[in-house]
């Protein structure tokens, strides 16, 4: 990748991105799905489709998995912003500490989908992937705890949504990009870095699942949604956070430029925990359509 592609994507980004960027964008979940369902059992893909498919209500989205993986950031910001601490988990750089970054744990709703609003997306996607596999959960949680499973499988593999350096998870970060051109860190690592991967999800994820070897997909295939955000804190210290950027939101302080080959290094870890996410994502779902 050549910094003049990936700075023109990250322009495009400064043009056009809100202000609270979303993980991944829709074309990281859609990835992230597309791979999920290459590992996914046929009863699971079946299964899946059918619930889908019964989400007659969502006017957000089309019924499909990679369609549906998207909805959470739909919903959010279609004025549910309740849901909007659920999509990450801020692990600060000089203190990780899991307990104060969940809010203490804070007791779950009954069902999830209710609540309560401060809580983290470990917590809630612990809660949702146990509705999911539990066949007396009702029909119309489950399909919610569906939706919520496939987007935040997702979120919680995006770095910036596992750590956090009193900066709001990069939000608070401007890289300069020559001249007047600035975008923040948060949206570089959400849509940016993906920029090599082009458009179709689909042809992505076939691009990225030809790469995955039995091996990996054993080594991935294991360990719960906290051990997952403390894997992409880890990546967030060795690999994101290492431009120099200063703790918390200075709006004052100059845009920073990346350090040569920043931008290459960040594509190649991206799309390894999108690989990652597709792999995880597949287990759970198999794990909870299994009869």
């Amino acid at each position: 990748m050549t910094r003049h592609l990936l700075t023109a994507a990250v322009s495009l980004l400064a043009l056009g991105a809100p202000r609270a960027a979303l993980a991944w964008g829709y074309e990281g979940h859609e990835i992230i799905a597309e791979i999920a369902r290459a590992y996914m059992t046929p009863a699971a893909r079946a299964k899946v489709d059918a619930l889908l498919q019964s989400d007659t209500g969502n006017s957000l989205t089309k019924l499909d998995m990679a369609s549906e993986a998207t909805w959470a950031d739909a919903w959010r910001g279609a004025g549910h912003r309740e849901t909007a601490n659920w999509h990450f988990v801020d692990l600060e750089l000089d203190r990780p500490d899991m307990k104060s970054a969940c809010y203490g744990f804070p007791p779950g709703g009954t069902p999830a989908s209710t609540g309560p609003a401060n809580d983290c997306i470990t917590d809630k996607l612990t809660e949702f992937e146990g509705e999911l596999a539990n066949p007396a959960t009702t029909p119309d949680e489950r399909l919610l705890a569906l939706k919520y499973v496939l987007h935040f499988v997702g979120d919680i593999h995006q770095p910036l949504h596992a750590s956090d350096n009193h900066d709001h998870g990069g939000n608070c970060v401007t890289l300069a990009l020559g001249g007047p051109r600035t975008v923040n860190l948060h949206s570089v690592w959400d849509t940016g870095v993906l920029a090599p991967l082009g458009q179709d999800p689909v042809m992505a994820a076939e691009t990225l699942a030809a790469t995955i070897t039995p091996e990996e997909v054993k080594a991935w295939s294991t360990g719960a949604p906290r051990d997952w955000a403390q894997e992409s804190y880890q990546v967030a210290r060795a690999s994101v956070y290492i431009i120099g950027s200063q703790p918390g939101c200075d709006n004052g302080s100059a845009p920073i430029s990346l350090p040569a080959g920043y931008l290459d290094m960040s594509a190649k870890v991206a799309s390894l925990q999108l690989q990652k996410a597709g792999v995880r994502l597949a287990m759970v779902l198999n794990a909870a359509f299994k009869s």
